[in-house]
């Protein structure tokens, strides 16, 4: 174990090393003069460190487990070996490949096209509301990968892959940003890379600590409203969230108060009920039409709303809100820009 360490710490120095020098033709090559100048140094750190913690030899290594539910609490069987997956949610699509496992995805749900470039161009894709079972069984998959689109009816349309022993993993959407995270390491314990996964996961946790640091600062609370529909005379609902969703935790994040925080889970609301709510601020990720933050300025009977009245309608990027991964940490920054842009500019600047 000590000798492991050791090698460990090594490595992240000479990659460091490599890392600085990212922007030349070719890595330096390295000294190994200097390479055992260093590991005699760690050795000398590992020793004075077990004389207060004790012997590295005693540390047993973390122990990763294959889950034995998923997500949504279902008994599962997820195979030792998975080669063959079938991703049937963008946002599980997306982790998967930036977890370096895009040859070993078979199929995709429709909107996970996006993603292409990082695919074999010719892989099949699948209405996530209606999939196809005798095709995806087809495709001998080890695991599917669903989400809570495909239940909106309540029953799984995917019992035939189940009844056929495939491994069928649903990741509802998360309540919170924490359930997001322990989705993440799911998927990583269920393909064999979970340090990758956790590496993830932690550098959320950092993102999210700049982003309280900055949150900190908000001179006074705004009341936001989320508009993911606009009202108009054929359809006049306007969807959002309150309460108990992953996208009201990212408001919080930013010093923000959900307009809709007093509701449970998505809600619909009627233009009489959310222009009571007089909003300091309203996001969109309605895409749909041509200039949708015009679109909501000029809504008949807004005029009095705190928003409307001082232009404080803004397009947010829909992609990175709606699929739920490590992304909505840029999303909650995206978010704090708008809300907040003198305390987020900084920040916004940095990593958007």
């Amino acid at each position: 174990m000590k000798k492991s360490l050791i090698s460990l710490i090594l490595c992240g120095a000479l990659s460091a090393a490599v890392l600085a020098g990212c922007a030349k033709p070719e890595a330096p090559a390295v000294d190994e003069a200097e390479a055992s100048a260093i590991a005699s140094q760690v050795e000398e750190i590992v020793s004075e460190e077990e004389d207060i913690f004790g012997s590295y030899e005693e540390t047993e290594p973390l122990d990763y487990v294959k889950p034995t539910q998923d997500r949504a609490g279902v008994p599962i069987e997820v195979p030792d070996q998975v080669d063959r997956i079938v991703s049937l949610a963008p946002s599980t699509t997306q982790f998967l490949i930036e977890l370096g496992l895009s040859d070993k995805i078979v199929g995709i749900d429709s909107n996970s096209v996006d993603y292409l470039e990082d695919l074999d161009p010719t892989i099949p894709n699948f209405d996530m509301m209606n999939p196809d079972n005798e095709a995806i069984a087809a495709l001998e998959p080890d695991i599917v990968f669903t989400s809570g689109m495909s239940y909106v009816g309540g029953e799984s349309p995917f019992q035939s892959l189940v009844d056929a022993g495939i491994c069928v993993a649903d990741i509802p959407t998360p309540a919170t940003l924490e359930d997001l995270k322990l989705d993440l390491q799911f998927i990583g314990l269920c393909v064999n890379e979970p340090e990758v996964a956790d590496g993830y996961v932690e550098s959320m946790d950092l993102m999210l600590d700049e982003i309280e640091a900055a949150a900190a600062d908000v001179p006074e609370t705004k009341t936001v409203l989320f508009m993911m529909s606009i009202p108009s005379a054929d359809y006049p609902t306007i969807y959002s969230f309150g309460s108990g969703t992953y996208m009201s935790d990212m408001l919080t994040e930013v010093g923000a108060v959900n307009a809709c925080g007093d509701l449970e889970g998505w809600v619909a609301l009627t233009e009489e009920e959310a222009i009571a709510m007089n909003p300091d601020v309203i996001l969109t990720n309605y895409v749909w039409t041509e200039d949708p933050v015009g679109d909501i300025l000029a809504l008949e009977g807004w005029g009095d709303v705190t928003a409307i009245k001082n232009g404080e309608v803004y397009l947010v990027t829909d992609n990175l809100c709606s699929r739920p991964n490590e992304h909505v940490t840029q999303a909650i920054i995206e978010w704090g820009s708008f809300i907040y842009p003198e305390q987020f500019a900084e920040l916004a600047e940095a990593i958007l």
